[in-house]
């Protein structure tokens, strides 16, 4: 089992900018591939960013760009920089461990960007 905690989230004005944290316990978080995630009210989940074990990583067109997803393995944490947010990024913010068939998620953390 491995549990996942977000931290960083918050209102924000639009045009600004936030640093998303995801810790994660157990000593395998670097082989995951770690993965950020939004989900606003009323709609599904989605995949933002992810991050390989290697460091490759991928992006949703909605935040490539203006979103940084990285590691630091010392510290068994995937980070998520935000910046130049929009009201429609507004959401919680989940983040996911993937290795194998294993998916674990955190509780997820709010942000709320006002116009």
């Amino acid at each position: 089992q491995v549990q996942l905690v977000e931290s960083g989230g918050g209102l924000v004005q639009a045009g600004g900018s936030l640093r998303l944290s995801c810790a994660a316990s157990g000593n395998i978080f670097s082989v995951a591939t770690m993965g950020w995630y939004r989900q606003a009210p009323g709609k599904q989940r989605d995949m933002l960013a992810a991050i390989t074990s290697g460091g490759s990583t991928n992006y949703a067109d909605s935040v490539k760009g203006r979103f940084t997803i990285s590691r630091d393995n010392a510290k068994n944490t995937v980070y998520l920089q935000m910046n130049s947010l929009k009201p429609e990024d507004t959401g919680v913010y989940y983040c996911q461990f993937a290795l194998g068939l294993r998916r674990y998620w955190g509780q997820g953390t709010q942000v709320t960007v006002s116009s």
